[in-house]
């Protein structure tokens, strides 16, 4: 049973729904945005904040660019309407979509920014461990943590002072553990790095956690993380108009949620994770758009839809050595 305001499901002792069929965190919500009386942040303060650090090295900021709407939005407005100078960084574990680095590509070629690409079998081994142990960590956990050190560690490298993500506005840089609905997850990611990882001499340094990842990185302290669509309006139809007509953006035909632009991977690990806990780090981002008045529940249902099955999840995991039962 879903909760009646958001999309997230009872998960106990995480999720729980109330005799009106309300979860917990939609109710909590309720009673810190009264509280607070917070009415959000406003791009005033975004240009404010990117101000202080144009012109000050060879790249004003380094942009996380997955070839998503929301990626690719964000190196767009740094460029064009903030008139950053950007530094365009994906990184590429194996299973990037094609589709979405072609959007890269047509993306930097067009806004004419430097483009770093690094593509790394580093995660393979994590994600068959996964598969093999029977693990409940969701594989987007880890790649996130890894990924967040990488990407620190690259700005630290290039000293770029800021860090720009197509982070929506239920999502944070914490974003696979921040919130009660990640507990028994981020508790699983981390019995699975202990028992799992840390005792292997290729991952015997694998961060713990996001925060732990982003704390021992090269110049965390001094580096700046945002997303520009924290402070703007945001209309997807409207952006991805925009992403089409300037940058010849296209969505891929095969991806999830519905209209994204994600790994293949993507798919063992929404599959995994649907398996083990009824709900994925979508439906809770997903959740929080609908509290904010960014996303309507039927919208959300509609993007969350699994449009795919078992086969297409083995046919990916094939390639590094295993398959589900």
């Amino acid at each position: 049973m879903l909760c009646k305001r958001c999309v997230l499901p009872e998960f106990r002792p995480d999720i729980w729904l109330n005799e009106q069929g309300v979860c917990n965190i939609c109710a909590d919500y309720e009673k810190q945005k009264s509280a607070a009386g917070n009415p959000g942040l406003l791009e005033s303060e975004l240009v404010k904040i990117i101000g202080r650090y144009r012109g000050k090295g060879r790249y004003d900021c380094l942009v996380m660019c997955s070839g998503g709407k929301d990626s690719t939005l964000g190196l767009y407005y740094m460029k064009r309407r903030y008139k950053m100078n950007p530094l365009a960084f994906t990184f590429d574990h194996g299973y990037e979509n094609t589709g979405a680095l072609v959007n890269i590509r047509n993306a930097v070629d067009i806004l004419g920014v430097d483009w770093l690409y690094l593509k790394s079998d580093f995660m393979k081994g994590i994600f068959r461990k996964i598969v093999e142990t029977g693990s409940a960590a969701p594989m987007c956990h880890l790649c996130a943590i890894w990924y967040m050190r990488l990407v620190y560690d690259t700005a630290a490298r290039y000293n770029i002072p800021v860090i720009v993500a197509g982070w929506t506005k239920g999502q944070s840089t914490e974003g696979s553990e921040s919130g009660g609905e990640y507990f028994t997850m981020s508790s699983a990611t981390k019995g699975f790095i202990l028992k799992h990882l840390r005792c292997d001499p290729s991952y015997k340094d694998f961060p713990l956690s996001m925060k732990e990842a982003i704390k021992t990185a090269r110049g965390s302290s001094k580096i700046v993380a945002l997303s520009p669509h924290w402070f703007l309006r945001y209309d997807p139809c409207e952006s991805q108009e925009v992403l089409q007509k300037e940058l010849k953006w296209s969505r891929p035909a095969l991806s999830y949620p519905l209209n994204s632009t994600n790994c293949m991977m993507n798919f063992a690990s929404v599959y995994l994770t649907m398996k083990n806990f009824g709900y994925t780090h979508y439906h809770i981002e997903m959740s929080k758009l609908i509290r904010k008045g960014e996303l309507s529940r039927d919208e959300a249902l509609k993007l969350l839809e699994i449009n795919f099955g078992k086969d297409l999840v083995n046919s990916i995991l094939k390639s590094i050595g295993c398959a589900l039962a």
